[in-house]
């Protein structure tokens, strides 16, 4: 069997299972202990314990989230997320045993929307599961708003589109959000923890070199020149700002 569904059952009654979550852990008791935790928070779990497993299932379904472990058999979490980022921009969170800052921050720069170092509080996962999935499901309202002009570049919160010289650029949600909250305050200096705390919704759960990561891949594909940036500005040892 390629993956294993678990029912949502709380106080004896069946729950309305919405959000789905996939669990991808080869070692049995973290599988099972994350799984438990989801379930009582009220989310609908599917794991799978090995890559090629996961894939299967990803082939006919889309989860709300993925929490995936990096050491896996058959394919592992680093080429599970390559080609989940090639061709989608479903939440996820990377498991790992490794400590590095090395390590996290080329997770996050794949495309990881966060990454928890194992041995972890199966409760503090489930907090970092409702953050991410807090800010994909509810953004901030857009009704109303009109495209967000600065010479090449053009922010549409109605579409979720950004241009630069007329092209569309494929920008992740984080990406999107994190440009759109410093355009939307020109100028204004924001910390990497305010950022963290108006995009992930957690700061004291999420590893601060996040904002440091998602800062330089918009660079890359918004700025002409990414190392001399025209709009994102840092100041220097405060946070960014949005130069209009």
């Amino acid at each position: 069997m390629a993956y294993t569904k678990y029912a949502i059952v709380e106080h004896g009654q069946v729950q309305k299972m919405n959000e789905k979550i996939l669990v991808v852990e080869d070692e049995h008791s973290i599988q099972e202990i994350v799984c438990l935790y989801l379930r009582r928070a009220g989310f609908e779990v599917v794991s799978a314990s090995d890559g090629r497993k996961a894939l299967e299932y990803l082939q006919e379904e889309t989860p709300q989230l993925i929490v995936l472990d990096l050491m896996l058999p058959e394919v592992d979490g680093w080429e599970i997320t390559r080609q989940l980022r090639s061709s989608g921009d479903i939440p996820i969170i990377m498991l790992t045993a490794r400590r590095e800052e090395s390590d996290r921050i080329a997770g996050l720069e794949m495309g990881a929307d966060d990454y928890v170092v194992k041995p972890f509080s199966p409760q503090e996962l489930v907090s970092r599961v409702r953050a991410v999935l807090r800010r994909v499901h509810s953004p901030e309202e857009n009704t109303g708003e009109i495209p967000l002009v600065f010479d090449e570049l053009v922010i549409d919160p109605r579409t979720r589109t950004v241009k630069v010289r007329d092209l569309v650029k494929d920008l992740t949600t984080k990406e999107y959000e994190l440009l759109f909250l410093l355009a939307r305050y020109p100028r204004q200096v924001f910390s990497r923890d305010q950022l963290l705390d108006h995009i992930w919704g957690l700061a004291e759960y999420i590893d601060p070199s996040t904002v440091t990561v998602h800062i330089r891949r918009l660079r890359e594909k918004i700025e002409r020149e990414p190392s001399n940036p025209r709009f994102i500005v840092t100041v220097w040892g405060v946070g960014y700002r949005f130069e209009p």
